[in-house]
């Protein structure tokens, strides 16, 4: 069980770096580990008056692709279906919306904005 809690625990540790560094550039979070029937968003935020749902992926190294490595097409799917949820749910207010990934490989942080497209 120790081997379980110390991923739980160094995956929060992810998702409050990638916080601070979303923070820095200047989101506002609004919701953090939504979490629904299919799923979770990581992170709700918005961007100006764009709604951006955050999903932050790491590695510990870059040896099967890094934090980008993580985010399969299952995942990103499963993204696009919570954040259908959350919609629902929630009813933000917004101009548009995007979805944002926050990868992290070792100690590198890359965020990337508008990193993949769904159709409703």
């Amino acid at each position: 069980m120790a081997g379980r809690d110390q991923h739980i625990a160094r995956g929060r540790a992810n998702e409050l770096r990638a916080e601070r560094e979303l923070r820095r550039r200047g989101y506002r979070i609004v919701e953090r580990n939504f979490r629904g029937r299919l799923g979770e968003l990581d992170l709700v935020a918005y961007d100006g008056d764009v709604l951006v749902f955050v999903e932050v992926r790491s590695r510990a190294n870059g040896a099967h692709g890094g934090g980008l490595g993580a985010l399969t097409p299952t995942k990103l799917r499963q993204v696009a279906r919570v954040a259908e949820l959350y919609l629902a749910v929630r009813r933000p207010r917004f101009r548009t919306c995007r979805f944002d990934v926050v990868a992290i490989t070792g100690d590198e942080l890359t965020v990337i904005a508008d990193a993949f497209r769904i159709t409703w």
